[in-house]
């Protein structure tokens, strides 16, 4: 459990992507602080999950991304509680699929706060905790919409490229530090973000859902088959090792294929 001691802030951690990285993380002794939002009971039964996995202590904070006063207070209720965080996971995201014509300002504006500016306040809360151990990891869930793009997406398509400028900018800013800083850029994980924006993809495209799930979804991806939370969890886990402590600033695709082409 080469985790043990360390401890990890996970946003947008309720389900999906986010809760296989805790569990990831979890396994291998590290305190976890989830986030997101759902079922209370649902969460809860996650939450002494984790600590079942980690034999130690998890936190579960409802602070909505879109706030910057809640994830600062988030943040220090982690260092508080928990200590740290010693690793920090910007994974919280929203979706919304529309012609730029008919997108609608507000839409834009949550994404951009939620899938972006989210991770500046996140980075900007556990930076000095990091500093003053030595050592952090910090990890955004980008995407591939980081490397390419696709119609009736501009809102998340231009958050995940901001997401990768804002990784390399602060790896940079921390690179002697001890902390090491880098996206994961998944292709299509069937997560309940993929699933939810299918009808809105259906409506924009005039397609069927079988249509959408393998002449969009999947159409861009050579291995024809969903990527796995658990394959993007695995991926985190290196990141968060000491093999790992080279790597930074990187965008690292687990995607099928997708941006080889």
């Amino acid at each position: 459990m080469f985790l043990k001691g360390k401890t990890a802030l996970i946003t947008g951690s309720t389900s999906g992507i986010g809760l296989a990285y805790a569990r990831a993380l979890a396994r291998e002794g590290a305190r976890v602080m989830i986030n997101g939002f759902g079922d209370a009971d649902s969460i809860e039964a996650e939450r002494m999950a984790l600590e079942a996995l980690n034999g130690d202590k998890a936190l579960y904070d409802d602070a909505d991304m879109a706030k910057p006063d809640a994830i600062a207070a988030m943040i220090e209720r982690c260092h508080a509680e928990l200590g740290g965080p010693d690793i920090a996971i910007m994974n919280a995201g929203i979706q919304h699929v529309c012609p730029i014509e008919d997108f609608p300002p507000d839409k834009w504006d949550a994404i951009l706060a939620i899938n972006l500016s989210s991770a500046f306040h996140v980075m900007r809360g556990a930076v000095p905790h990091m500093k003053k151990a030595g050592w952090g990891r910090i990890i955004a869930t980008a995407s591939a919409h980081s490397l390419t793009a696709s119609p009736n997406k501009s809102a998340y398509v231009a958050a995940k490229h901001g997401i990768v400028g804002l990784v390399k900018t602060v790896a940079l800013e921390t690179a002697t530090d001890g902390i090491t800083v880098n996206a994961i850029s998944p292709g299509y994980v069937w997560t309940p973000l993929v699933e939810n924006q299918i009808p809105d993809t259906m409506k924009a495209r005039k397609l069927t859902r079988d249509q959408v799930v393998n002449d969009v979804l999947l159409y861009a991806q050579p291995t024809k088959e969903f990527v796995t939370v658990e394959q993007v969890a695995a991926l985190a886990l290196f990141l968060c090792g000491e093999d790992a402590r080279s790597i930074t600033g990187a965008n690292l695709s687990v995607d099928g294929g997708w941006t080889a082409q």
